[in-house]
């Protein structure tokens, strides 16, 4: 079958002083039928093109699934004398919510069956479940088309009946206030998809009554509300990628909202409440954060006291407080460590977690009383496991470590924390997993992840999905590129705006160490991103095919500079700060410079998977087609260049916990295939 040629119809865009030219612009056009009539032809041309590896893929498929655990059940955990969990059935796709008053013991009530709520649907995502204080009133946010606009819905507990009320266009979520009926949830722009109305509801009452207490009206700045751990404060929180602010009102009679510090430029604070004080953790003279205090009535910056200072070489990245220790969650040398502080004799120490490679993070502690931290643990060769540690006698208890249905055993693989140096030298570290006896001779095929954007690490995390490709000779290796920030801000903010190349050349530079180092070689090296990491697939794919056999590029960021032209799209505004504004020329400059729709050449790419969905909310369907349609017209090669548009989701992909594999499955299969591997 051959590829689908897209059709060529002009535009000019102008800026800045400058006109590009857009054949594809019109891909955009969603409702019109020659866009879908081309999506499902470039569907078939990809089903035609992986054909002969149709059987692999379904047996890839029942591989990944077949580690899952059928019947499943997470840990409780306490809330107001009840214990919450969420279970799965066999063979079903979604969870079912429960709950059990007083003990473990008690009869379990279904809070939420969304295998019910699916029905019908080909998309479901629930999110944000909420109990009201009483325990008798439920909030949850529903959303059946993937374009992440949640409609909210209560339920009564007690009689099990929804309310007639329903509240559309939201974030899904719900704060109570501790009189039981009064909420206040987000709405959301249904153009733009900006979080930035907060409205006031009474149970009872008509949603045409409902009160909006505030609106964000910088488009820079998206807000949501929340209850604080301790239950007397409801709090709004306007944040943009480098600012922030925080308002409150008592929950107890939530009237007027207080500002808790100013807004300032690239100020970003968290508040948490405990007894007399509030605790900040700020990046105000510390960019990689410190600990503040203030008293209850003053909260303005000047009255903060510091807690835990400033640490060039630390990274604050949350807290947890309890009656008798704080929690802090740092990050040194690239590693999260759990340092445990004493309230009264101020004693610390930190919790041992024994790997080269791993990562670790706060769970859920609702209880202040508690002298058990729950936490979750994970690595490269660790399934994710949960426990609960003793924060007086310091005894640690696993509660649950996944269960991979099969031969799985953790010691049959190792991992591995590289460095590869940069041309600027820097060390941008490398987290990789393998198989244990495999040559380390050059000779082995590898998949290389990558990232490096908003300030998000991707952590080493353990993956039964991965062990299809480990067990198939591959290694897998992420590259913790600049604009992450595994190594504290520093690292972040020389990976954005006018720094974004480093990200890119990081990227390069970890591919030709490992090759260098024997682990790979060109012809056996996939590349792979998603989001923002799709936007360094392609911006890699121009500056050096030659480096790699194949890549895949899931819901990829490609098209930089026509999107953060058009203030009208979802989330432009709000990544300003991110990429830079490109109605400033310098910006305008150096975004052309890199955005891989506008530097495709005329040269030999490797072998290409993209995917889409076509109600992604975050990055839109037409950026991966135009760039395929584009990448077609111009490369020199004659290597697979394929595009699956799924159109029954967005940006996560599919919803359930076995469909979503499918398109694993066939990311794998591709890899295979180029990689000549018919096992």
């Amino acid at each position: 079958m051959k590829p689908p040629i897209a059709e060529k119809i002009r535009k000019e865009l102008t800026s800045n002083g400058n006109t590009r030219i857009d054949n594809y612009y019109w891909l955009k056009e969603r409702d019109n039928p020659k866009v879908i009539e081309y999506l499902k032809a470039e569907n078939e041309y990809t089903e035609s093109v992986m054909s002969d590896y149709s059987g692999i893929r379904k047996k890839l498929y029942k591989e990944i699934i077949g580690r899952i655990k059928q019947n499943d059940e997470s840990v409780p955990y306490k809330m107001n004398g009840y214990f919450y969990y969420n279970r799965y059935e066999e063979g079903k796709e979604y969870p079912i919510y429960c709950r059990k008053p007083g003990n473990l013991k008690t009869r379990e009530e279904i809070l939420l069956d969304v295998n019910k709520l699916a029905n019908g649907h080909k998309y479901c995502n629930v999110t944000s479940i909420s109990i009201s204080k009483n325990n008798r009133m439920m909030s949850y946010g529903l959303d059946t088309v993937s374009r992440r606009l949640y409609v909210i819905y209560f339920k009564d507990l007690v009689t099990g009946k929804l309310f007639d009320i329903i509240i559309p266009n939201s974030t899904g979520s719900v704060t109570w206030a501790n009189d039981n009926k009064t909420v206040f949830y987000t709405c959301k722009d249904i153009e733009t998809l900006r979080a930035c109305r907060i409205f006031k509801h009474i149970l009872g009452s008509s949603l045409q009554s409902d009160q909006e207490v505030f609106y964000e009206k910088d488009p820079t700045f998206s807000t949501e509300v929340f209850k604080t751990k301790s239950e007397k404060f409801i709090s709004i929180v306007s944040h943009g990628h480098t600012s922030s602010e925080f308002q409150l009102t008592d929950a107890d009679n939530p009237v007027d909202f207080k500002v808790f510090q100013p807004r300032e430029k690239n100020h970003k604070y968290e508040i948490a409440h405990y007894k007399n004080k509030f605790y900040i953790t700020t990046n105000w003279n510390a960019k990689n954060f410190r600990l503040m205090e203030t008293d209850l009535d003053k909260t303005t910056k000047e009255n903060w006291k510091e807690v835990i200072p400033h640490r060039t070489d630390v990274l604050i990245e949350e807290i947890e407080i309890f009656n008798k220790c704080l929690v802090v969650a740092e990050r040194e040398n690239g590693l999260i460590r759990m340092r445990l502080i004493n309230w009264d004799d101020h004693q610390e120490h930190f919790l041992d977690f024994g790997e080269e490679v791993y990562t670790a993070s706060i769970s859920i502690n609702y209880d202040f009383d508690s002298e058990w931290l729950r936490y979750s643990y994970s690595s490269l060769t660790t399934p994710n496991s949960l426990y609960d540690y003793n924060l007086i006698t310091k005894e640690k208890k696993l509660l649950k470590q996944q269960e991979v249905i099969g031969p799985f055993k953790s010691g049959d693989y190792e991992a591995k924390r590289l460095y590869a140096p940069s041309r600027d030298g820097k060390k941008v570290p490398i987290s990789l997993v393998y198989k244990k006896g495999i040559k380390l001779n050059g000779e082995n095929p590898l998949l290389l992840y990558g990232y490096g954007s908003y300030g998000t690490t991707i952590e080493p995390n353990f993956s039964s999905v991965r062990l299809s490709l480990l067990d198939r000779g591959f290694i897998f290796a992420i590259a913790h590129v600049r604009g992450g920030q595994i190594y504290g801000r520093e690292w972040y903010e020389d990976g954005k705006l006018l720094n974004k190349k480093n990200t890119f050349n990081d990227y390069i530079d970890c591919t030709e160490f490992l090759i260098h180092s024997k682990y790979t070689n060109p012809g056996k090296l996939f590349a792979y991103g998603g989001s923002a990491g799709g936007l360094l697939i392609g911006a890699v794919s121009n500056m050096r095919p030659d480096l790699y056999k194949g890549m895949i590029a899931d819901v990829p960021f490609v098209d930089v500079m026509t999107t953060m032209l058009d203030d009208k799209l979802p989330l432009t505004t709000g990544e300003y700060d991110e990429w830079g504004n490109p109605n400033e020329q310098k910006f305008y400059d150096y975004i052309l410079s890199y955005s891989p729709y506008d530097n495709v050449k005329a040269a030999d790419y490797p072998a290409m998977l993209v995917m889409t969905g076509f109600h992604d909310s975050q990055v839109q369907y037409w950026e991966p087609a135009k760039w395929v349609a584009k990448l077609r017209d111009t490369k020199t090669d004659h290597h697979p260049l394929i595009l699956y548009t799924n159109m029954d989701v967005g940006h996560g992909g599919a919803s359930g916990r076995f469909e979503q594999f499918k398109e694993t499955a066939l990311e794998y299969a591709f890899i295979l295939k180029i990689s000549g591997i018919r096992e």
